[in-house]
């Protein structure tokens, strides 16, 4: 008996340890109606299915909102994090494991009402200074298609903030949240920047048999229509 009790405690902490290390850890931005805060809870378009997969795999997790920059370089270097929602392209393909999508998005450039901004395509568009977030995948984009009057910012808002105060141009945004923000701000479309699916993104050595019942549970998310339904709830219309 005694054998057995010794036996018993010298595996205790190996399980617990073992129970500590399948705690995941996400971080987002804010990013309203997708990830934001509501007082002291968070919530949006994106965190509800987050939400939703880990308690239907029966996982522990967290999820905190920080600037993008922060999020993105924890879940670069720090083993159980994730960050969403995080656009999935080429370059950042092999930095990440993936758990995909949480939506497929076309992410436009938009100006203020009144501006005087106008561009036929992206070439015109290169003229005009663009406002956007620093080491959000938005960057890397007009970086790549030749864009070189950048202005970039901590985050979301405070581009968005620039934008209506004529400090900058244009600035680059989700269709599906421009689509509910139009009625409440005086912006207007200019031409399409790029199309991605929005994912989330794990560090790469999140342990592969994890990430397989994620991805399992948003599969049956999307399947069942709960997605769609949870994008309504928020005012959001997916574009498939």
């Amino acid at each position: 008996m005694k054998k057995l009790l010794l036996l018993a405690l010298l595996a205790l902490p190996c399980f617990t340890a073992s129970a500590l290390a399948e705690t995941v850890s996400f971080v987002t931005e804010e990013y309203a109606p997708f990830n934001y805060r509501d007082g002291k809870v968070i919530k949006g378009a994106t965190v509800e299915q987050v939400q939703k997969v880990m308690a239907d795999i029966g996982v522990d997790y967290t999820i905190e909102v920080m600037p993008w920059a922060r999020a993105y370089s924890l879940a670069r270097t720090t083993p159980m994090t994730c960050v969403f929602a995080t656009a999935h392209n080429g370059s950042r393909d092999p930095l990440f494991k993936w758990v995909e999508p949480l939506l497929v998005d076309r992410n436009i450039l938009i100006t203020r009402q009144g501006s005087g901004v106008s561009a036929a395509n992206l070439e015109d568009a290169k003229k005009y200074v663009v406002g956007t977030q620093r080491d959000d995948y938005t960057q890397v984009t007009l970086e790549e298609k030749g864009f070189t009057k950048l202005d970039v910012a901590s985050d979301f808002n405070a581009t968005l903030r620039k934008l209506l105060g004529g400090r900058i141009d244009m600035m680059p945004i989700s269709e599906l949240y421009f689509d509910k923000l139009k009625a409440e701000q005086p912006l207007e479309m200019v031409t399409v920047l790029s199309s991605q699916p929005m994912s989330i993104a794990c560090e790469k050595n999140f342990p592969d048999d994890l990430l397989a019942r994620m991805q399992a549970s948003l599969d049956k998310l999307i399947a069942s229509g709960e997605q769609k339904e949870i994008f309504l709830k928020y005012g959001l219309h997916l574009l498939n």
